[in-house]
């Protein structure tokens, strides 16, 4: 019988594999080379779901999940927020004050430059946090260590130099769960996030209209992030509102951010995560 599988970006031990097993704990993990596999794993069926990184509080937003948002047809169905708990290691015999370079992904990297540089180890950037563990392995050198997981640690066999070594004591990354069809959940209960993108032409007031509705109707915007991707005409904007696209508010509201804007897509709606700290009047 078929095992459900997720798909995230990565290596095992990798914080999306941690994501996934928190969020699909009866599915099998499927570790693929960078993003655009992740989303053609579950375009092509390969996989059932992806998680996928959005943003750290720390690093701000992964810019590759922006870029792609926009133009796969996966729908969002659901957000999670991830501890992030960063770990340095070694090689066995390897200790803190031998090391030089410290190999990870460029976001981990970003989240421990405070811990880095007054150390003096010279950062060294690599594709994601588990790979980074399993290269030093492969260099054999112990005065290169690595930012990673304590479960890709323990899976290639290396010591824990220091824990929790990132700059903030809360680093948190939140990922969005990413399906072929779209699932809507109730609009009654929990608080409901719905997400969107669009993109206004760079003229005077094209926000301002843009967004106009959702004053107008009272509608929470919790998140609104502007990006460039085709030279700087146009600017593309990220939004997460609260409240279910069948309310009457975010109905109105959408409607009239359609009228005004180019490319507008909602990618989906789903139960706000609890790190949110929302209660159920507040959706």
């Amino acid at each position: 019988m078929h095992r459900p599988r997720v798909a995230f970006q990565g290596r095992p031990g990798a914080y999306s594999h941690l994501a996934c097993r928190a969020v699909s704990p009866g599915h099998e993990p499927h570790p693929c080379d960078d993003f655009e596999d992740a989303f053609d794993a579950v375009e092509r069926g390969v996989a059932e779901l992806a998680v996928l990184p959005v943003e750290n509080s720390r690093a701000g937003r992964v810019a590759e999940i922006h870029r792609l948002l926009p133009v796969r047809p996966l729908h969002v169905i659901g957000e999670h927020y991830q501890p992030v708990r960063h770990q340095l290691l070694g090689l066995p015999g390897a200790t803190l004050e031998g090391l030089r370079r410290v190999r990870s992904h460029p976001q981990a990297l970003a989240q421990c430059r405070v811990y880095l540089r007054e150390r003096g180890l010279t950062p060294d950037a690599a594709t994601d946090t588990a790979g980074a563990a399993g290269e030093i392995l492969a260099l054999g050198d112990p005065s290169i260590g690595a930012i990673a997981s304590a479960l890709a640690g323990e899976l290639h066999g290396l010591l824990t130099l220091d824990d929790d070594v990132a700059d903030a004591p809360d680093n948190t990354t939140r990922f969005l769960v990413m399906s072929r069809d779209a699932l809507l959940p109730p609009r009654e209960g929990d608080p409901v996030i719905t997400s969107c993108v669009f993109r206004v032409r760079n003229l005077p007031a094209a926000l301002y209209k843009a967004l106009g509705g959702f004053a107008t109707n009272g509608v929470n915007l919790v998140k609104l992030e502007s990006y460039q991707l085709e030279g700087f005409q146009w600017t593309r904007f990220a939004v997460d509102m609260l409240g279910h696209p069948d309310d009457a508010p975010v109905a109105r509201a959408l409607e009239e951010l359609r009228y005004f804007c180019e490319e507008f897509r909602v990618l989906g709606a789903y139960r706000a995560h609890p790190f949110r700290g929302l209660d159920a009047e507040a959706g």
